[in-house]
């Protein structure tokens, strides 16, 4: 495993970090078998978890608490997110931040995962959505001094709204936000154009999340994909964006290099923008983690293949289902 800063937190965080989301909303987690995934993470060197309250309410992070209490010894850090008051994701531009982030429920929610989390604190909140319009709000400002001059937490973060990588910069700019979660991978590439230069100056983590387009690049969806009832992906893969996104996976076919695997180039690529500091690529089953975390070997793509890669790049705005 190698390790990245995590900006100006200073943290030694692993390449490849763990995306807990898939113990919500998703079908066909098993409790024994995603420990057994979480154990096999760490021992094989990753040391960044991220989570949420509204990963199953809190099961996700009892989870999480489970294995930090089993390895008293390693350094493991945990990253978690206040859910929006209105529980509405994503953010919409008429939102206010009393909606979504007064000052009371920061606390509230700060509170209920560290409990959750079994910690004295906690070392990475984020806001779970976001508006930027909200940057020179002192009260969400004045709930992140708080809580950091209280020990309840060590740093701030932001998780953007999927295929909004500008709707944070403002907020940067405050110096106020530690880390940004976005959605960065061979299709989302846009974060290249303004964020990751603006966090580059301002020594702010880049979390890459979404690394294989919710499975479009692990190269195993068909356009007859289906799931089961209450399956988020039923509502993501809708027929116009299922159809597109398993063409767009076939032709990266041709790019694989021999012995490589579509996942394994996803996460490849992501870890060749130095702006990065980890991938969060969902894991539920050991032999994931195993494929997963081989890929932070030091080894880099080709520079030509790279700039192939950048050709396929899928510009994306917002709609109904791209929650």
């Amino acid at each position: 495993m190698q390790y990245r800063f995590f900006g100006r937190l200073g943290w030694s965080v692993s390449e490849i970090g763990y995306g807990m989301w898939g113990l919500a909303g998703w079908s066909g987690s098993d409790d024994a078998e995603t420990a057994a995934a979480l154990e096999r993470a760490v021992m094989l060197g990753c040391n960044f978890f991220d989570t949420a309250w509204a990963y199953g309410n809190g099961r996700s992070e009892r989870m999480l608490a489970s294995l930090v209490g089993n390895h008293p010894g390693s350094t493991l850090y945990v990253a978690t997110k206040v859910p929006p008051k209105n529980l509405q994701w994503p953010s919409r531009r008429e939102y206010t931040l009393d909606d979504c982030f007064p000052p009371g429920h920061i606390r509230e929610y700060a509170e209920k995962s560290l409990e959750n989390l079994g910690l004295s604190r906690i070392d990475l909140l984020q806001f779970h959505v976001w508006e930027d319009s909200w940057a020179r709000d002192e009260g969400w400002q004045r709930a992140l001094d708080d809580l950091k001059r209280q020990g309840i937490i060590r740093g701030a973060g932001v998780s953007v709204n999927r295929w909004e990588p500008e709707n944070v910069v403002d907020t940067l700019r405050t110096g106020q936000i530690d880390a940004v979660q976005v959605i960065f991978n061979i299709f989302d590439q846009s974060p290249q154009d303004v964020l990751f230069p603006l966090c580059r100056k301002l020594n702010v983590a880049v979390i890459a999340r979404v690394p294989f387009d919710e499975g479009t690049l692990t190269g195993t969806l068909t356009k007859e994909s289906r799931w089961p009832q209450g399956d988020w992906r039923n509502s993501y893969f809708v027929p116009e964006n299922l159809t597109q996104s398993v063409d767009r996976a076939e032709a990266l076919r041709p790019l694989i290099p021999p012995g490589m695997t579509m996942p394994e180039l996803a996460l490849r690529f992501i870890l060749a923008e130095p702006a990065v500091s980890t991938i969060i690529p969902g894991m539920r089953k050991v032999r994931h983690v195993e494929s997963n975390l081989a890929a932070s070997d030091g080894r880099t793509l080709d520079q030509g293949l790279i700039v192939q890669l950048k050709a396929h790049r899928w510009d994306r705005t917002p709609t109904e289902w791209s929650q």
